[in-house]
């Protein structure tokens, strides 16, 4: 796998910015307190589920889907919400693949043509963020490459979620204070897993 570049730390997104990125008539912050739950045995099956549902409503137009995020690290505190990485030809045609998306179940909460062309989709109950990328792009690589390193470094893993305890306990109604509070760590854990 090609290593993408260190992202750059960025502040939390201003209340004008997260309303840009809503797609339709969503929140555009947490309506409760973010919680942070002990690791729960059933997230790999739920994200199991999801895949079945995904590749069912999209066929061969899937170039790649991964379990990724905390709940696909084993022994992990995470937000009981499984994050999806779906690798599509192009994010920005949508009508390729979010009509299929939303007959199954899903809809398109997310868009942010600025930032590799992403788009997320929810689930009805918003327990899945389906996260849509295009081919080789950086933050789907650095996705893979820090679940990876979390699940094979136990110490990196326990740290990270003290950060996470935190952030939440800190920024409990705001989702970007709380990404923007766990920055430092996760790119100081992205440097030790090889990225520069």
């Amino acid at each position: 796998m090609r290593l993408p570049p260190l992202p750059v730390a960025a502040p939390a997104l201003t209340p004008e910015q997260m309303a840009r990125r809503a797609v339709g008539d969503r929140p555009t912050e947490v309506s409760q307190p973010i919680t942070v739950s002990e690791y729960d045995p059933e997230w790999p099956a739920r994200f199991a589920r999801e895949e079945d549902r995904i590749r069912a409503a999209l066929g061969d137009r899937v170039l790649a889907l991964d379990h990724v995020g905390s709940t696909a690290v084993p022994g992990l505190p995470a937000k009981d919400r499984v994050d999806i990485d779906l690798i599509v030809a192009d994010p920005a045609d949508e009508d390729a693949y979010v009509p299929a998306l939303t007959a199954a179940g899903y809809r398109l909460a997310t868009r942010e043509p600025d930032w590799y062309e992403h788009r997320a989709l929810w689930t009805a109950t918003h327990d899945v963020n389906l996260h849509v990328f295009g081919p080789d792009c950086d933050e789907h690589l650095r996705h893979l490459i820090f679940r990876d390193h979390l699940r094979a470094h136990p110490a990196d893993r326990d740290r990270y979620a003290g950060v996470k305890r935190r952030a939440a306990a800190d920024h409990p109604m705001s989702m970007a204070g709380y990404v923007a509070a766990k920055a430092t760590v996760v790119i100081a854990i992205l440097r030790r897993a090889g990225l520069v």
